[in-house]
């Protein structure tokens, strides 16, 4: 069974159990697909965020933290921060490996078994999206052949780039 699809459009949007946002450290919300789950989330997910690192001091990179989804279709939101692309010396495929892989645990840990990724640290962060893509594919899917109870993971791309990108790879 394909556990694995692959759909262009607005990760807001998705009716799945989870979608996974592409945070920064501080989990107070920015640009991107970061700043468009808490516009279309509600205060509700930026409370929660606030009170996430009032506790823990934020999230570290490679790292996620959950959270309800608002007032989205989604009922929870995984918070997961990507790495910058620094030429690739300071660890960040790894980093972005350890994105993927964390947001999975955590989606495993709360029941979920439907979660949409975004292509993360692809955007301001400049990670090359060939091998950003590659990292997510292969870091879901080695996931996916230890763990059974996530149904389905879906990679939500907001531009045309991405999805052509991942439907070559998982071919």
């Amino acid at each position: 069974m394909n556990r694995i699809a692959i759909l262009q459009g607005d990760i807001t949007k998705q009716d799945v159990d989870a979608i996974v946002n592409a945070a920064n450290s501080s989990l107070l919300g920015g640009g991107g697909v970061d700043g468009a789950i808490h516009r279309a989330g509600g205060s509700q997910i930026l409370e929660e965020c606030g009170q996430i690192r009032n506790k823990q001091g934020g999230c570290k990179t490679g790292e996620a933290v959950i959270t309800s989804g608002g007032r989205l279709k989604a009922k929870y939101v995984i918070h997961t921060v990507g790495p910058v692309w620094n030429g690739g010396n300071k660890d960040e495929e790894q980093l972005l490996a350890n994105a993927y892989w964390n947001s999975l645990q955590l989606a495993v840990a709360n029941n979920i078994d439907t979660i949409a990724f975004p292509n993360i640290s692809t955007g301001i962060y400049g990670f090359p999206k060939g091998r950003a893509a590659e990292i997510a594919i292969d870091t879901v899917h080695r996931f996916l052949q230890q763990n059974e109870s996530i149904k389905e993971v879906i990679f939500c791309c907001f531009d045309e780039e991405n999805t052509t990108l991942y439907k070559k790879l998982l071919k």
